[in-house]
């Protein structure tokens, strides 16, 4: 009998494992490991060995791109010294001598997977490769990747340079709402200007994701004989953007559609509905104007990110005349103090400025001004 009930008992207890893994199975994913999340929340909707150290590749340049586009001028030109070139792997094609903007360079490692343009900013940025790579750690525990260590800038194997599925999607999530990383990032194709003098090169996007995928928005691809193929991509939908990550993965374009589909199934939006706000106008034929949001925002309201905290950031007041479509404020959408979402406020209506009343004009004015036009003629 007490040999029955510890069966029993085992069996309770491994069951959520057992769930867990089964999931992973009827996907079919071929990942080693993979997770789906919520970039604005970091909700994990999918998980499959999402803690398990291993080798990212050049999706290690998400990190060295996110520096330099946190860090830099992104117009400053700066000159290719030889010392920084002596790397392997693929190229975006930089000679000593060259100029080149920190933009180009970032456009070089996203697009281009350019582990030249990843040395030369790290040289540049940190000082030397040492001292970008304690800012890329640095960096990391702030985001809250617990279990990663960068070893080089490019994403070349070193036996100590490592992270995980997890730690990836918390790294993609925070690039991905990054203005200008997203912009560059989603990018199939760019032109960009370098060289001793420089001239315009185009540079091809790696991640076919961007065009095998509906709302595909980055972000960057990765291969190793020692890690596999690595990805991690971004798409959005109605306002909500999905993180996936999978490493070591022989299938990872098809394996990210699965999981991005998985995920997208699993989100539940919530349309943001606003109050009816007015906004004191100086100077008009009304004394305010009416404020609407810009347009339809949604919201994940899965799970436990059911309930969000919305502040309104509304202008004290709008000077006329106001056009229909003025910004006019936001609100900004939060949980537990992280910013999930964002509705950018306008004014609704036109309100033209209040005419001045003209001045009653005494008879001498008015015969100055009869003299004036005729000695005008």
């Amino acid at each position: 009998m007490k040999k029955c009930f510890l069966i029993i008992l085992c069996f309770i207890i491994s069951f959520p494992l057992l769930s867990i893994e089964a999931n992973a199975v009827s996907l079919g994913i071929s990942a080693s490991s993979a997770v789906v999340m919520v970039a604005q929340t970091g909700e994990v909707i999918y998980e499959h060995n999402a803690h398990t150290k291993r080798s990212m590749a050049s999706t290690t340049k998400i990190m060295t791109s996110l520096i330099a586009l946190e860090k830099c001028d992104l117009k400053k030109e700066i000159i290719v010294k030889s010392e920084q070139l002596k790397v392997e792997g693929t190229s975006m094609g930089l000679l000593d001598g060259d100029r080149v903007t920190y933009e180009a360079l970032v456009h070089g490692m996203l697009l281009q997977s350019g582990n030249d343009a990843a040395n030369v900013v790290a040289a540049n940025v940190g000082g030397d490769i040492d001292g970008f790579v304690d800012m890329m750690n640095v960096r990391a525990k702030e985001l809250g990747m617990k279990n990663t260590n960068f070893v080089t800038p490019s994403g070349l194997d070193a036996e100590t340079h490592y992270s995980t599925a997890y730690d990836m999607a918390v790294l993609g999530s925070a690039a991905i709402l990054n203005p200008d990383f997203r912009r560059i990032s989603s990018l199939k194709k760019a032109t960009v200007s370098y060289g001793n003098p420089p001239y315009n090169r185009t540079l091809t996007n790696h991640n076919k994701m961007l065009s095998y995928y509906d709302g595909c928005i980055g972000l960057k691809t990765g291969f190793t004989k020692k890690s596999g193929r690595c990805l991690v991509t971004a798409a959005e939908r109605n306002g909500v953007v999905l993180v996936a990550v999978t490493l070591n993965a022989p299938d990872d374009w098809n394996d990210h559609k699965i999981l991005l589909d998985y995920g997208f199934s699993e989100i539940t939006n919530s349309e943001i509905i606003t109050e009816i706000m007015n906004i004191p106008v100086v100077g008009g034929t009304k004394t305010s104007v009416s404020v609407v949001p810009s347009d339809k925002t949604y919201i994940d309201t899965s799970d436990s990110f059911s309930e969000y905290d919305a502040d309104y950031l509304l202008d004290s007041f709008l000077y006329a005349p106001v056009e229909k479509g003025d910004n006019a404020g936001k609100i900004v959408c939060t949980v537990d103090g992280r910013r999930v979402a964002e509705v950018i406020l306008i004014a609704g209506e036109d309100i033209p400025a209040k005419c001045k009343k003209q001045e009653k004009k005494s008879f001498w004015i008015k015969v100055k001004e009869f003299f004036k036009r005729i000695f005008k003629k």
